[in-house]
């Protein structure tokens, strides 16, 4: 029974949230809560809990809502009003059960009888499998509710309430079901008695599973006829497509046999091609060969006729002897001739013969003793000067060699001649009607080509000579003389047939020496421009370049450099293309390069190469190169970059817009990405940087990178000037009529307002990434500044720089020289929070100080800034919290000189002036300044300020002298300042003050003369009772001790003062620190015995370490006077001890070399010593 009901409840609620009755599901919850029925109420509980269905804030909302107020009464009466309806409902409900109660009470029994006894077998079979099926399907399964279905459930729901005695949940429920009736159910056949217990029933029952069975074969059937037709539908389609595509495959295949054939013709034709390129390329082997030959020919047959001098008389008296006969034939002919009466024509010819043979006997004399050395050097004008320049025995054989002009004329007289022998001979052979002789015929002409073929032989027979032997002898040459095989090199080089034998001189030539120096570079590499100028850009392209990229990787930079050289040199003698791809590529890794001097060749070669460059498509490559260069860490690459490259690239690329950019981002990028110098968020150390060393140098070579740029920025603005009175701007300054016109805003001025809309802007931001100590960089920044004044004039300093600084350091300036765009980015500079506003001061002011009102032609602005600054702020009744930043800015200024007598005018305004603040002001920015001063500015300005300001009757005013009077003493080591110093601070010991004593310890901590006030101070007793004066007194005590136990004590000084004041400090033990006690006492120990002091002097001299009485503050301490040690004078004058680096005060060397293994330290010295004697 209580599965029954539980299920009859779920039925239920899961009717209720579906239909979305929530006030009666709310109901029905508190009433299955009364009821106890906690089981059947967890669904409901888990609904309502929900968030997503009633989010937290939306019911608190409402509860808010509820609130006590004088309503209430009004509201329990409607309540009451509500429970009588309700009662009076509930007893008509009662009534009308009694009346159905009385009609079905009959039926009952045999409706259930009927139900139970007629089971459906069939359905039965397989009902276990389609119950647990259709429980896991909802209401939803069926579709959407009617409006009969619904007001059948719904009246089946308020029958079950009512029944279930939930009567408030069937009250809620009536009234939320507004649009039905659920009093009148009408009759269908859903009006069962007790219908939910009648549907559960019908539901376990095999009819209602035969029913939903139906219903979904019903739903199956319309599922599968709509699938069937979709399935026609898609088969049409596909039928259409496949005609479609049938159609398509056919075309394509049409296509693709077309193609084919059209592949397999280029395949033919790429062949027949391939064939021709082979055949070409043949033909040029070829061509290139009998040029190298004909080359050859002509120099052997030039040279031949030296060789073969001594055959000459041999071979022209055979010749001459052969024209003899000749002419004795050719008189028996004329002879017959006469016979037959044809003596006048032939007479003639005969005339003719006779003066051509004479004519060529003179030509062979002619040139029977002339020399082919000139013409050849005229032929071939590179390797005639290298030969000439390299062979002073050559130069004077030239130099005694007829002229090539003579040479010339002789050459051109020869085939003259000969030409006319020919055409003569002919003549007489054909009108004679007979076959020419051979004895008769080109004689002379047969001797030049047998004298031609013998010198090419030799000569090409010489050259394969000098090349082998070349490889062999030049490793048996003096380094200091293998250039002077450099002409045979390359004149092997130059003519030799064969590639492989030409590559293998060339690699020659590349490494004639193994280190080359300077000048050896400088003659190889002459060499290789002279051979790239003879055999041309193929020849240079396939020859000499490999040999480069071949040495790119050489283990000695002498060779790296030879290839860097080379790169520079040889990019005029190859195709523009090869420049800007190979050429580049291989200067892309030498800028990569370990060795210092190869990547300052790179540098040096790139800024030749560029111009060279057909277009500047490689720009973007060049501009990173460059900046990679720049930021290089070797200082001879940086110089030469930024002199030699930098400008290169801007006069090549025309891009100065984008290389400025990248710069700028580059400088700020390297600050960015430094750790921040404070982890605590919102303090002014949090904004500042710590810069590692790689980042300050490039900051540095950046900023010298737009310093160096600013001459293009200036020549541009003035070149790109969009006015008419443009002409005003081209001298040294910009005019205030020009800047005036550009504040209107109408045309755009792009690169003059580059400067002051980012440059400046982004130098500030730098500026205040900086912590104080980057001086180096806050002073390269102001030079640029100096420099931006002194390019763009007065008027650009005034209206446009100085209000942009101004306002970065919080203070109020006139834009009105700026257009409307950009005084919005300029007030945008000007610092919104206190710590921004210390950031400005620490940060920009150094700039607009030292950089802005530094010029030259604002000396007295300077003037009056710092005098409002250091005078009137600090005359104030508030006085300034930034006191400590402006100081900063002050000493900042101080690293110039020529600024320190406008300082020190107002500081001795501020010493000699009745304001105490003021004073103690000027006291604290003498400290600060000490170390940025000379010692003749100490003496003349800062001791008489400082006496001064310690002879003050207020103490603050003494107390704060006395700590620059330490800051002085500090930094100077000049007697006369000393002794001042000396002077001024026992008079403030002998007032006796306690806060005077104090500072005057802790101020000269170092000073030997301290050791003997300090032995007498211990010696005065302070009350016990004043603890914090004890301890402050024994604290300063202790540090002077530490300190002047590191320097060089005289024996007299620790036996009368140093031991004696450590003793009275140990009696007091309760007002010293426990570190400071144990340092004492190890001091006590050590200085107290004697033997133990002579063994440390000695040891400290043997290691060559300073003992711990060597001063590390320099001789004599910080103002007392060297003294001897008698104890140890010995041991120092056999070895004086070596100095090292500072150890930590609270440790000597000595206590550090006794903790560690001593005994083994002597034995590895002389160890040591022994096996490396001196």
């Amino acid at each position: 029974m209580d599965v029954e009901r539980s299920s009859l409840c779920n039925c239920v609620v899961n009717f209720l949230l579906e239909e979305n009755y929530l006030l009666t599901a709310f109901e029905l919850l508190h009433e299955l809560l009364d009821d106890g029925r906690d089981a059947h109420a967890i669904r409901l509980r888990e609904f309502f809990a929900d968030p997503s269905h009633f989010p937290p804030d939306q019911i608190s909302r409402f509860n808010a809502l509820r609130v006590a107020d004088p309503q209430s009464l009004l509201e329990e009466k409607q309540a009451l009003e509500e429970k009588m309806a309700f009662c009076e409902y509930e007893l008509r409900l009662v009534q009308e059960d009694i009346t159905k109660l009385k009609t079905e009470l009959q039926k009952k029994s045999e409706i259930s009888a009927n139900e139970l006894s007629v089971p459906n077998v069939e359905s039965t079979k397989g009902g276990h499998d389609i119950q647990r099926e259709k429980r896991e399907s909802s209401f939803s399964d069926l579709g959407p509710l009617k409006d009969n279905e619904r007001c059948d459930l719904n009246c089946v729901v308020k029958e079950y309430l009512l029944m279930a005695g939930y009567r408030l949940t069937a009250m809620t429920f009536y009234e939320e079901v507004t649009d039905q009736n659920l009093d009148e159910w009408q009759e269908t056949p859903a009006h069962v008695p007790d219908a939910l217990r009648h549907y559960y029933y019908q539901y376990l029952s095999s009819t209602t599973e035969a029913a939903e069975e139906k219903i979904a074969m019903i739903r199956e059937n319309e599922s599968l006829r709509q699938a069937n037709e979709n399935l026609i539908n898609a088969k049409e389609a596909l039928l259409r497509n496949k005609d479609a595509a049938e159609g398509q495959v056919g075309v394509l295949t049409r296509t693709v046999e077309a193609l084919q054939k059209d592949l397999k013709d280029r395949e033919t034709q790429v062949q027949v091609l391939k064939q021709s390129l082979e055949r070409q390329r043949e033909e040029l082997n070829e061509c290139r060969a009998e040029i190298t030959s004909l080359k050859m020919h002509i120099e052997g047959s030039l040279s031949g006729r030296n060789l073969a001098a001594a055959d000459i008389d041999h071979v022209q008296s055979q010749i001459v002897e052969r024209y003899k006969e000749e002419i004795k034939l050719l008189q028996q002919e004329l002879e017959t001739l006469k016979a037959k009466d044809s003596v006048a024509p032939d007479f003639v010819d005969l005339v003719n013969f006779k003066e051509e043979f004479s004519e060529r006997e003179e030509v062979v004399d002619i040139h029977e003793d002339r020399d082919v050395l000139p013409q050849l050097l005229n032929s071939q004008p590179g390797i005639g000067d290298v030969l000439v320049s390299h062979s002073p025995a050559v130069q004077a054989f030239v130099d005694d060699a007829p002229k090539p002009q003579e040479v010339l004329q002789d050459s051109a007289i020869k085939p003259s001649a000969e030409n006319c022998t020919f055409s003569n001979g002919d003549g007489v052979a054909k009108q004679n009607g007979e076959v020419p002789n051979e004895d008769s015929g080109n004689l002379t002409n047969s001797g030049d080509l047998k004298g031609g073929a013998v010198a090419e032989e030799m000569g090409l027979e010489t050259i394969q000579i000098l090349a082998d032997a070349l490889p062999k002898i030049v490793p048996y040459v003096l380094i200091n003389h293998r250039e002077e095989l450099l002409p045979l090199i390359m004149c092997a080089i130059e003519r030799h047939p064969d590639s492989s034998t030409r590559d293998s001189l060339t690699h020659t030539l590349f490494n004639l020496i193994k280190r080359p120096d300077e000048q050896q570079r400088r003659i190889i590499m002459d060499a290789c421009v002279t051979l790239a100028k003879n055999v041309g850009e193929m020849r240079t392209e396939s020859e000499l370049l490999p040999q480069c990229w071949e040495q790119i990787n050489h283990m000695y930079e002498e060779r790296r450099l030879l290839v860097a050289q080379s790169c520079g040199e040889l990019g005029d003698f190859v195709r523009p293309e090869i420049r800007d791809s190979l050429i580049l590529s291989i200067v892309q890794q030498l800028v990569e390069d370990s060795a210092t001097i190869v990547r300052e060749a790179a540098a040096h070669n790139l800024t030749l190469l560029l111009p060279l460059f057909p277009n500047t498509d490689k720009y973007f490559k060049v501009e990173e190169l460059m900046f990679q260069l720049v930021c290089d860490p070797s200082g001879v690459v940086v110089e030469t970059t930024l002199k030699e490259l930098v400008p290169a690239v801007v006069t090549w690329g025309k891009k100065l817009d984008h290389v400025l950019r990248v710069l700028l981002s580059h400088t700020l990028s390297s600050a960015q990405r430094c750790p921040p110098l404070s982890g605590v968020e919102g303090s002014v150390e949090s904004h500042l940087h710590v810069l590692g060393e790689r980042e300050r140098w490039n900051i540095d070579v950046l900023l010298r990178m737009l310093s160096e740029m600013l001459p293009f920025v200036y020549q541009k603005a003035i070149e790109t000037c969009p006015f008419s009175s443009a002409s005003e701007s081209t001298g040294t300054v910009f005019s205030s009529s020009l800047l005036q016109m550009y504040s209107e805003g109408k045309l755009e001025w792009p690169t003059f307002e580059w400067m002051h809309a980012d440059c400046f802007p982004d130098l500030i931001q730098l500026m205040c990434l900086l912590p104080q100590k980057e001086d180096n960089l806050r002073n390269r920044t102001t030079k640029f500044l100096l420099s931006v004044s002194e390019h763009f004039g007065d008027y650009y300093l005034t209206h446009i720089m100085l209000p942009i600084f101004m306002v970065a350091v919080g203070d109020d300036a006139d834009l009105k020289y700026f257009p409307p765009t950009a005084r919005t980015k300029i007030k945008g500079l000007k610092p919104r929070t206190a710590v921004a506003e210390r950031i400005a001061t620490m940060c920009v002011l150094p700039l607009l100080l030292a950089g802005v009102l530094g010029a030259p032609s604002k000396r007295e602005q300077l003037a009056e800034c710092l005098r409002r600054l250091l005078v009137q702020e600090t005359g104030m009744e508030s006085q300034t919290k930034q006191e400590t930043e402006i100081f900063y800015a002050v000493r900042f200024l101080c690293t110039s000189e020529e600024h320190h007598a406008m300082i020190f005018g107002i500081l001795w305004e501020m010493v000699v002036s009745s304001n105490v603040n003021m004073k103690i002001s000027a006291a604290n920015l003498l400290k600060v300044i000490v170390p940025y001063i000379d010692a003749k500015v100490a003496s003349t300005h800062v001791l008489p300020a400082l006496v001064t300001l310690g002879s003050d009757q207020n103490l603050n005013v003494k107390y704060a002298s006395i700590d620059a009077f330490g800051a002085v003493a500090q930094h100077f080591k000049n007697d006369m300042i000393v002794d001042k110093i000396r002077v001024q601070m026992d008079a403030f010991l002998e007032d006796g003050s306690h806060e005077a004593t104090i500072a005057v310890v802790r101020a000269l901590g170092v000073a030997t003369h301290l050791l003997s006030k300090i032995f007498h101070f211990t010696n005065i007793p302070i009350p016990a009772s004043d603890v914090l004066r004890r301890r402050e007194r024994a604290n300063a005590f202790c540090e002077s001790i530490r300190a002047l136990d590191t320097t060089d004590l005289s024996a007299a000084s620790v036996r009368d003062f140093l031991i004696p004041a450590i003793q009275n400090l140990l009696k007091d033990l309760d007002a010293l620190d426990p570190a400071h006690k144990e340092a004492l006492e190890i001091i006590l120990k050590e200085r107290s015995g004697g033997t133990l002091e002579a063994i440390s002097k000695a040891m400290g001299a043997h290691l060559g370490l300073p003992s711990s009485m060597t001063s590390f503050f320099g001789e004599g301490g910080l103002l007392g006077k060297k003294e001897t040690v008698e104890a140890v004078a010995p041991v120092e004058q056999a070895e004086s001890p070596k100095p090292v680096p500072q150890p930590p005060m609270e440790d000597t060397r000595f206590r550090r070399i006794m903790r560690g293994n001593f005994t083994d330290m002597l034995r590895g010295r002389s160890k040591s010593e022994e096996d490396h004697p001196l």
